[in-house]
This record gives C-alpha cells, structure tokens and sequence, in this order.
C-alpha cells in the first residue's frame, strides 16, 4: 500500500511529520511544485518525498489535505479513482444543511471510497506525538465502505493514534461535519487492566 498527501499547508505538513515519525514511506505534492516542499523534505531528513501532484495522484490511499474548496480541482484531474481510497482530512467552516462535506467529496471523486479522517484535531495536535499521558490521541474515521474504514483506522493506529470508527458518513460521520472548534481533540484513550 503506498501514500500520498496533496497539500503541504498546516494539516498537511502534521501529517507527513506524523509518517516520518512512524518510519511509513508518504509522497506528498501540492499545486506550487516540489521545489516549494524542499523545507519540509529537509526538516523530516528524506523520510518523506516531494512529488509531482502527477505521480501523487495515483497512489493507493490518496489523503486530501487542501482548502475545502480546492478538492474539487483534485477531483478533476482524472475521471476515475476507481480502486483508490481518499482521505477527507479537510474542513468546511460554513454551516450547511443536506449531505456532509465529505458526502460531497465523494460525489466528486468517480470510483473512489472516501473516508473523513484526521479532521477533528488542530494542526498543531495532529503534528505532536499521539502518545499522551500514558494513553494514545483518539482520532475519528468514517466511511460509506467499512473495508475502506477499517484499512484507514489500521492506517491511524501506524501512526500511533487510536481509531474509533463512526460508521457512516450520513450517521456517526456527521460529528466529524463541524463549522466550528469542538473539544474532540482533548480524547486520549486509556487502556486499563483488571
């Protein structure tokens, strides 16, 4: 399985740091070219790679990490993703009312199984180190497709957080489709013997 984030700005730059400190190999591109991505390259010593949107965009799990409004010119630059997973890691700050963000994210991206992950924690949350305080940072997954869920929550626990899967976008996935701040980045998970 290989990985690619579109998007360097906060979130994405939390979530390559995430990969690098799990050791788990991640391209990451955005819309200004690799050069633009050298710092971060530099700063996590090689462990990620700069790429072309190009050669991103055909990755097996593809995690979007660009301004809501922006994933809609990702979605356009193929016209089938039949095969791949897609990431919502973004947030819509307007209120709205009908489908969730990420049902429309979906709709934009033919043949894909979407799943709204790692949107619920600031930026400067998603960078630190999930082990807290003897326990590990809860993270939120949600899908219309329970495989693509499971292998997303798989993903999330490499990476040290602790998954808890909401079902369905229209259902449990709709606390994930917040306009504004929600304390839901203060759940560490605790296991306890006994």
């Amino acid at each position: 399985m290989n990985y690619a984030i579109i998007g360097s700005g906060n979130v994405g730059a939390a979530l390559a740091r995430q990969f690098a400190r799990s050791n788990i190999a991640v391209a990451i591109a955005n819309s200004r070219g690799t050069s633009s991505l050298a710092p971060l390259v530099a700063e996590l010593k090689g462990k990620i790679r700069a790429v072309d949107l190009s050669e991103a965009l055909v990755a097996d799990i593809v995690i979007l990490a660009v301004p809501f409004p922006a994933f809609q010119n990702v979605a356009q630059t193929k016209t089938s993703w039949s095969g791949q997973i897609i990431i919502d890691a973004m947030n819509r700050r307007e209120k709205v009312s009908g489908p969730t963000s990420t049902e429309v994210v979906a709709g934009e991206f033919s043949g894909a199984k979407v799943v709204r992950a790692f949107n619920q924690l600031p930026a400067a949350v998603l960078a630190s180190d999930p082990l807290q305080d003897g326990g590990r940072r809860v993270v939120f997954v949600s899908s219309n497709d329970a495989d693509a869920s499971a292998t997303v929550a798989e993903l999330a626990r490499h990476l040290g957080f602790a998954p808890i899967e909401l079902g369905r976008l229209d259902e449990g996935g709709r606390l994930l489709d917040f306009h504004r701040p929600l304390v839901l980045h203060n759940l560490i998970e605790h296991k306890f013997e006994g």
